[in-house]
């Protein structure tokens, strides 16, 4: 078990969904009949010591919505957003957590469409790592970024955070990722025995 067979398995599990932009030297599976929205080409990576780096990311748009006879008259929309920075680190410390989390805070910000029909914006750091400090465990279970927008008219934003130590063999979450939980255990159901 490996920190990157562990991030490849993950990319294969969203690829069906997602549209993935790799920092890692990784190979991009572009979809050509995608027309839509592509944020990753605006991402800027962070600058991490050693061997940290962001290796992916993926973002994922659904739009809902009603109308009577055209679309023109349209009644509601919905529009939901996901952002997953995903995270490959050799040894999770808590302020190399506090690091990453407050960037991809910002960045997830910064990418976010909101406005009139916008729901929600979901910002989704994952990491994996070989281990993980006691304290870097307990921020990452601790952590809590909400924040909505004209009262929740133009929808909300939160934080789900989610972090993969190999050596540990288990998945730690803070409450809000709990929600990925099933998702990446089935997606990493040979390395969790």
């Amino acid at each position: 078990m490996t920190r990157e067979a562990a991030v490849e398995r993950l990319l294969d599990g969203y690829r069906r969904y997602y549209t993935i932009t790799r920092f890692d030297g990784g190979f991009n599976i572009p979809y050509a009949e995608y027309q839509g929205i592509r944020e990753g080409e605006k991402v800027q990576p962070p600058e991490l010591e050693g061997e940290s780096h962001l290796s992916a990311f993926c973002e994922y748009y659904e739009r809902n919505g009603q109308h009577i006879f055209f679309r023109s008259n349209e009644i509601w929309s919905s529009q939901e957003e996901e952002f997953i920075f995903l995270f490959n680190i050799p040894h999770m410390t808590k302020e190399l957590f506090e690091k990453c989390r407050d960037y991809c805070w910002e960045e997830g910000r910064r990418l976010a469409h909101i406005g009139p029909g916008h729901m929600y914006t979901y910002i989704s750091p994952i990491f994996v790592c070989d281990t993980m400090d006691d304290d870097a465990a307990e921020a990452l279970a601790k952590s809590k970024l909400y924040k909505s927008f004209k009262f929740s008219f133009h929808g909300w934003m939160e934080l789900h955070t989610a972090c993969f130590p190999v050596k540990e063999n288990r998945l730690h979450f803070n409450r809000a990722g709990r929600c990925m939980e099933k998702n990446i255990k089935y997606v990493l159901k040979n390395f969790l025995q």
